[in-house]
């Protein structure tokens, strides 16, 4: 069965929550940092450090405890298991460059768990100054939808299409859906990966950086959509190319369809 439910990101709850942690959008001044091609040791090793880190646990604090559901000094934040790849649909594969995977790397999540149960995600990025928490989102579907993805499609990649927010997975030229939305978009049986680059070359071709689209200041994507609570609906959170917008900043609060396992 499904469920609708809100995910809020850490940017609508404070004053530039972002920067409680630390940390400035990177892109609000200048170009985003590129994110690794692959996880190594070391950038796990970075990613836990900033999600363990003593300013980064105050910030989860109050966090968690921003409807009154835990008082702060009893959220009580713990960081459990390592941090998590989490890869979105790559710029390089929608503009059909030659040997470009179906998703790159945007940011590494580790999850977050207070004491009264609440989950969040962290997201770690490299930007300028180094590894930093860029975002805190609630919920865990970067979690989730790994796991989905590990016992669908065995050895495949897990990705994200942010415009529509729809989860795959991919390998051995077929894409998967994991979601409603992506099921929505390639069918309950998935489709081949020849069809889907056809797919979101015809939607997203033209909104590529440098496109008139990028270019007169659409890079949150469609603006014109709207949650249920009237928030922007942005088009990504993460600085995936595909003119998505500022780490962490952009989507702030937007409508999600979980998916419960029962």
């Amino acid at each position: 069965m499904t469920a609708m439910s809100k995910r809020v990101s850490v940017a609508v709850l404070a004053a530039s929550a972002v920067a409680v942690i630390g940390v400035a959008a990177p892109q609000a001044s200048a170009a985003p940092v590129p994110q690794p091609q692959s996880v190594t040791a070391e950038t796990r090793a970075a990613a836990a450090q900033a999600a363990g880190a003593p300013d980064t646990l105050a910030t989860l604090s109050r966090f968690f405890a921003r409807e009154g559901k835990v008082a702060m000094d009893a959220a009580r934040p713990r960081i459990e298991g390592e941090a998590i790849p989490v890869s979105y649909l790559s710029p390089d594969f929608v503009a059909g460059k030659a040997g470009a995977s179906v998703a790159r790397l945007e940011f590494l999540a580790s999850k977050a768990v207070s004491s009264d149960g609440q989950q969040a995600a962290l997201w770690t990025a490299r930007t300028g100054a180094g590894w930093q928490v860029v975002n805190i989102a609630t919920g865990d579907d970067e979690f989730r939808y790994a796991q989905m993805g590990a016992a669908k499609l065995p050895g495949g990649t897990v990705f994200r299409e942010p415009q529509i927010d729809a989860w795959y997975v991919a390998r051995g030229g077929r894409v998967l859906p994991l979601d409603e939305d992506a099921e929505r978009a390639v069918g309950a049986g998935g489709t081949s990966l020849a069809a889907y680059r056809s797919r979101v070359t015809r939607a997203y071709g033209d909104k590529l950086p440098g496109s008139a689209y990028a270019e007169g200041g659409m890079a949150g994507g469609y603006s014109a959509a709207a949650d249920d609570a009237g928030a922007p609906v942005a088009a990504g959170a993460v600085a995936g190319g595909l003119a998505l917008g500022a780490l962490g900043v952009v989507a702030v609060r937007r409508a999600r369809r979980g998916r419960t396992v029962v």
